[in-house]
């Protein structure tokens, strides 16, 4: 329960936390930076960690003056969600679903309804999910894996992996980059990794409602 406790503050004052870590391991940041990303798109059981509001601090930072070049960040960053979609659709493709039953505090860490979730998600929307993906929590960390799952053809798989990080990457840190230092925004951090992350799950929210809407038409 402290972890959860902990990771929720990681989250919610996260431009915070990325001051912290500049002001004590400087270049040593974007290792950690790179850690995080890698990790979250690219090892199934961790779609929690923050992704979205992470890139989005990390630019904010990059534009206040200090170490951190931001263009260095966004390939560094790049690289991470490249590499780690790839790992995460080679686990996918050679192990399947036996990870899908991998618990974490008595607790399956991945549910048979996300897995469901993200196969909603190709079935609408085929390869682009790899790109649509990038911009929705847990999806974006299951899409790879159920990719590998599927047999997704890799080639097609590395294109839709490349072009989707570039646009979430490069977009969500370009944007903190530029949007950050409005006093707005920069005095009110919190409020706006929350409204990052709604507006990341609208997609999930406005399936599950067309979902029941078409079962409750199904049942009359």
């Amino acid at each position: 329960m402290e972890i959860i406790t902990h990771l929720i503050d990681f989250i919610l004052h996260i431009d915070k936390h990325l001051v912290e870590i500049v002001n004590d391991y400087q270049l040593w940041t974007y290792l950690i930076l790179f850690l995080i990303i890698f990790v979250e798109t690219g090892v199934v059981v961790m779609p929690f960690l923050p992704g979205d509001s992470l890139l989005f601090a990390g630019g904010m930072l990059a534009a206040q003056p200090n170490e951190l070049n931001v263009w260095l960040m966004i390939l560094i960053l790049l690289i991470a969600a490249i590499s780690g979609d790839s790992l995460n659709y080679s686990i996918g493709k050679h192990f399947g679903m036996r990870l899908t039953k991998f618990k974490l505090f008595g607790k399956q860490v991945v549910k048979d309804e996300q897995i469901a979730k993200t196969h909603a998600f190709y079935e609408k929307y085929g390869s682009k999910t790899i790109v649509i993906a990038r911009f929705v929590p847990i999806v974006r960390t299951l899409a790879p894996f159920v990719g590998g799952i599927g047999k997704m053809n890799y080639g097609t798989f590395i294109t839709y992996n490349i072009v989707g990080a570039v646009l979430w990457v490069g977009g969500i840190t370009l944007a903190g980059y530029f949007l950050g230092n409005i006093p707005i925004i920069r005095d009110n951090f919190s409020k706006v990794v929350l409204l990052i992350i709604f507006i990341s799950v609208l997609p999930i929210i406005f399936e599950l409602v067309k979902e029941k809407i078409k079962t409750k038409k199904g049942v009359q």
